[in-house]
């Protein structure tokens, strides 16, 4: 027979369950420390797979553009694999996106003194993704000028065939980027008329009209020099009809950039010629709708004449 003294009893059974319940809280206590150290571990993956790098980087330049500037639109592609196809538009109107590096692309968009300033809104796709940005394009004021055009140029018309040549430039689209850097001044001389300047042809309003480009009041026979590199795409002459534009040359810079030089004396490439920068192409005239010799270049951005003069002072590349 196996005596149990009573006291003895008490105190052991009062031990065990002290030690069951420790035994308890601490085995509950580590699980917590566990589900805690691992719920933190587990808290940056769905913050990283909240917000993802944006795969479609876009650089707009400049930020407060003015009727008449270009505006540069430069895209890049963190994701590539998503797909290159990077399109950019405004409105109805889109450009292309050249491949400028890899996985880095660029599209031209033109204003003019014609469109009605305020906002736009720009649409880049690329890379699997899509963004609309805002942008507001501020009023500007150009000059008013009345020209007054001697019997026998006044109400001069031009002829289908410069037309023509002339829709053929601006429709050029090369993806070959052949300038390098700011483009220089086509000609020494004074500019005598800046671009946008509204006019009076022998007191009417032309509605529809800007100037567009730049004029040179240079002597005749004075050099007209290429402002940056090219490819000569249009070659035109008074006796094949070009009535307005005179002795004209045209120059594709590529990307959708070109000029034109108008009333030309004398004209010294041929077209398919290459062209450097600074190369002598022809001379001051006054064929054409001209009122006396000078040099008018026109720059094109996309089928549309644009300020030439950031071009030149390099803030457009």
């Amino acid at each position: 027979m196996i005596t149990i003294d009573r006291n003895s009893y008490l105190e052991s059974t009062k031990s065990n369950c002290l030690s069951a319940a420790i035994n308890r809280f601490n085995k509950a206590f580590n699980n917590h420390i566990q589900v805690a150290s691992i719920t933190i571990g587990m808290a940056a993956l769905p913050i990283a797979l909240a917000f993802p790098a944006n795969a479609l980087q876009v650089q707009m330049n400049p930020q407060t553009p003015r009727l008449g500037d270009t505006i540069s639109v430069v895209v890049s592609l963190d994701n590539p694999a998503s797909g290159s196809n990077v399109t950019v538009s405004v409105g109805k109107d889109n450009y292309t996106a050249y491949e400028v590096a890899p996985n880095r692309y660029r599209a031209f968009i033109p204003t003019i003194p014609l469109e009605k300033p305020g906002g736009r809104t720009v649409i880049i796709t690329g890379g699997g993704e899509t963004k609309k940005i805002p942008i507001q394009v501020k009023t500007r004021t150009f000059k008013i000028q009345r020209i007054n055009l001697p019997p026998g140029k006044a109400g001069v018309s031009a002829t289908k065939l410069e037309l023509q040549r002339a829709t053929e430039f601006r429709a050029v689209r090369t993806p070959e980027k052949f300038w390098n850097g700011a483009f220089i001044k086509p000609s020494n001389a004074r500019m005598s008329t800046p671009f946008g300047v509204r006019r009076y042809y022998n007191g009417v309003f032309a509605n529809n009209y800007y100037h567009r480009g730049l004029d040179f009041a240079g002597v005749s026979g004075s050099a007209v020099i290429a402002p940056a590199a090219g490819r000569v795409v249009l070659v035109g002459t008074v006796k094949e009809g070009f009535k307005v534009h005179g002795n004209v040359i045209g120059v594709d810079h590529g990307q959708g950039v070109g000029s034109i030089f108008m009333h030309l004396k004398d004209i010294l490439v041929k077209e398919g010629d290459v062209v450097k920068p600074g190369q002598k192409i022809g001379t001051v005239g006054a064929t054409g709708a001209s009122t006396g010799p000078h040099l008018h270049w026109g720059l094109y951005v996309n089928g549309k004449s644009i300020d030439p003069m950031p071009w030149l002072n390099g803030v457009v590349e």
